[in-house]
């Protein structure tokens, strides 16, 4: 049987991923996030394919961290407030030398440090434990102000979940940021319109979203959440706001599942596991569109 490395690296042909390329780290943890699912039997993965490429450009592009020294003390902060998508964090981290890739297959085991919701016990390169929604926008706002008062070089940057959104805790935080003038602040919503059991609309309805959040007092950025190219000018240009007294946001739109024809845009996929013809369908969906 392949070790973990080789079956996930397969469709390479026995070279070596190049992981500083949005794209190629982007189906890296697509590729680890169905493999991490399939063989923990977990739950999750629509969104693990829906933030792909935003994890994928914050780490390749964006984020100052460096893997051989996770807890450099001028490093870039992110936290994953969508916690339910920590495998997508796992794997970035991994490809990009954090940890060794194969521990990944260790994900949900008993005694693993990987665990379902990204947890920071153990883990390099991870700030905080999240999955407990609402969390985490307000964590990023005190260590966004921690930063100001220290004088700090550092960034913070915060990915939420459109769902997640409906929490009055987002928005207290949303309401303290433009009050602190927090503009070394970028957060990410994955705009993929489901949650849970159906959609955002039919939940808690949460349109005029992008106006929603320039009333809360935010600079405002709309992009397509699965082009690499589009996503990494929109964070760049959230860097260069600093000084303008105001947090970022960026609603990054997407498609929960991308990736997986038969998993795009339906909601099974936010709780059921790959397995059998399901999982080979989808490796092989994976594997025939390799950057």
């Amino acid at each position: 049987m392949e070790n973990y490395v080789a079956l996930v690296h397969r469709a390479f042909g026995g070279e070596t991923p190049d992981v500083k390329n949005p794209k190629v780290l982007a189906w890296l943890i697509r590729r680890n996030g169905l493999e991490m699912a399939h063989l923990s039997r977990g739950s999750h993965i629509g969104s693990v394919l829906s933030v792909a490429e935003i994890i994928a450009v914050l780490y390749t592009r964006i984020l100052r961290v460096d893997p051989k020294n996770p807890a450099w003390p001028d490093r870039d902060r992110l936290i994953l407030s969508k916690g339910h998508a920590g495998s997508a964090v796992y794997a970035a981290l991994a490809e990009t030398g954090f940890f060794p890739v194969e521990q990944l297959k260790t994900h949900y085991a008993n005694g693993s440090i990987l665990s379902g919701h990204v947890s920071h016990k153990g883990v390099p390169g991870v700030e905080v434990s999240t999955g407990s929604l609402g969390h985490g926008l307000g964590i990023g706002v005190g260590m966004a102000l921690g930063a100001r008062m220290d004088q700090a070089p550092w960034r913070t940057y915060v990915v939420l979940g459109d769902g997640e959104c409906d929490e009055g805790s987002v928005w207290e935080s949303a309401l303290q940021a433009a009050q602190y003038g927090l503009d070394r602040l970028t957060a990410i919503v994955d705009y993929n319109h489901m949650q849970s059991l159906t959609t955002v609309e039919k939940t808690l309805r949460l349109e005029p979203f992008e106006e929603k959040w320039r009333d809360f007092g935010w600079d405002v950025q709309s992009v397509d959440g699965h082009d690499t190219d589009a996503l990494e000018t929109a964070m760049k240009k959230a860097q260069a706001a600093e000084g303008s007294g105001k947090p970022q946001m960026i609603l990054a739109h997407t498609v929960k599942g991308k990736g997986v024809s038969f998993m795009e845009n339906n909601i099974l996929w936010h709780y059921r596991t790959p397995q059998g013809e399901e999982y080979e369908a989808a490796l092989k969906e994976l594997e025939a569109h390799r950057p």
